[in-house]
């Protein structure tokens, strides 16, 4: 029995499996490829921020001034997280391509399988490995 018959066999395991080591080398990928002390501070300044807002939630002056520290916080992780993408997307392409292939027929919305199990998987590992 071979890999394709197996996976066939077992869609919804298989589909699951997928998603948990494909989750898992993505958090690596992401650990490595990102300054996780940087993130971490950016996250909780993100916290801080958000912490003022709710104190000066009449003053809409102070409310954008803080809006757009935000929003240079924001910009500055999505910098940070540009690399891990940039090296997980077209492998990611070609996963889903190929498994949309295997499953399609097999089962009916298995995308969702998918997704539910990586963010699962996401959490667990995010923790696990300290990730930001």
């Amino acid at each position: 029995m071979g890999l394709i018959d197996w996976m066939t066999a077992n869609p919804k395991l298989s589909l699951i499996l997928i998603s948990i080591g494909v989750t898992l080398v993505m958090t690596l990928i992401t650990k490595k490829f990102t300054n996780q002390v940087r993130m971490k501070e950016l996250k909780q300044i993100q916290k801080d921020f958000n912490k003022k807002m709710k104190e000066n939630s009449g003053n809409p002056e102070v409310i954008m001034q803080i809006q757009k520290e935000v929003m240079n916080v924001s910009m500055e992780m999505m910098r940070h997280s540009f690399k891990p993408m940039l090296i997980t997307f077209l492998p990611l392409i070609i996963l889903f391509w190929w498994i949309r292939g295997i499953y399609s027929g097999i089962l009916d919305h298995w995308i969702w399988y998918y997704i539910v199990a990586s963010i699962i998987s996401s959490i667990i590992f995010r923790k696990i490995f300290d990730v930001a």
